[in-house]
């Protein structure tokens, strides 16, 4: 690992965002960390190469990107707020001052971006607020297929959605939609007092692996129409749910039959193979099935 000397204490993390006139709230999801042995763990949790370029989201003060560096050929830090991605760059060069030259800032919405400088970026690690993590891990995965591996940290209730399986409570969205890139598990927690404000909630850590897409010729698009339509309202049968999707509830049974589903089941019953077969028969393909109504 490298040296720790680069890395913020809570001293430090308070310095910087006095000096820069930030007052992270809690209502704004500003939580910053303020522990190093923290991102030591988030780092080596990642597994990274010293081929690896990471994509870092929300780097704030820089608490992960300092840890990252060391370990890395490049790091490449989104952050939207103006005045934190400027700042950036100089507290790299005053504490990691021969590492400085691997990080790359870029101030943007990581919803919006579809591209990064240079090299393609190869793992995610990022300590994500919970109210967008979900939507920007999918969003990454969609449009930086290079990406093949993620650490981030979230919520522990998210990290919870992120990891579930088929069959359970918690089972929805987030679960089949993050499954149909890879593979995501618990890769431990965090406690509140890492962070600085200490936020009303406990956090988690979630490893991801890329694998190979489904199998089938449906597009990533089809299946999660499949998808949102069966969990909006998860008490029906996927018959019921399916109705709309499939121009009528014999439509939606007709196709849950030919993809091998039982159409008294619910949606939390399927894995994500199960609604990419469902989705070969939908409203958009029945020409390729000319027996499907």
């Amino acid at each position: 690992m490298g040296e720790t000397r680069g890395l913020l204490g809570p001293a430090d993390v308070r310095e910087l965002a006095g000096r820069l006139g930030i007052r992270p709230t809690k209502t704004l999801g500003q939580n910053f960390v303020i522990d190093a042995n923290t991102v030591r763990r988030i780092v080596r949790v990642a597994e990274l190469s010293p081929e690896d370029v990471v994509l870092e989201v929300g780097p704030g003060l820089g608490s992960l990107t300092l840890a990252l560096l060391p370990e890395v050929r490049r790091v490449v830090a989104v952050e939207i707020d103006p005045a934190l991605a400027a700042e950036l760059p100089a507290t790299a060069a005053a504490r990691e001052p021969d590492l400085a030259g691997r990080l790359e800032v870029v101030r943007a919405d990581a919803m919006k971006i579809t591209h990064v400088p240079g090299p393609a970026p190869t793992a995610l690690v990022a300590n994500l607020p919970y109210n967008v993590a979900v939507p920007v891990v999918l969003h990454l995965l969609a449009v930086l297929p290079s990406l093949r591996t993620a650490l981030v940290m979230v919520q522990a209730e998210v990290a919870d959605r992120m990891t579930a399986a088929p069959g359970g409570k918690i089972y929805g969205v987030p679960s089949v939609k993050l499954a149909w890139y890879g593979d995501a598990r618990r890769a431990g927690a965090v406690g509140r007092a890492v962070f600085w404000p200490a936020p009303n909630v406990d956090s988690g850590l979630v490893a991801f692996t890329r694998r190979d897409r489904p199998p089938g010729a449906v597009s990533r698009e089809e299946v999660f129409a499949v998808v949102d339509a069966a969990f909006a309202q998860r008490r029906k049968t996927l018959r019921a749910a399916l109705a709309a999707w499939a121009g009528s509830p014999s439509a939606a049974e007709d196709a849950l039959r030919a993809a091998g589903v039982d159409p008294r089941i619910r949606g939390e019953a399927l894995d994500v193979a199960a609604f990419a077969r469902i989705a070969e028969y939908g409203p958009s393909r029945r020409e390729d099935h000319p027996q499907t109504p």
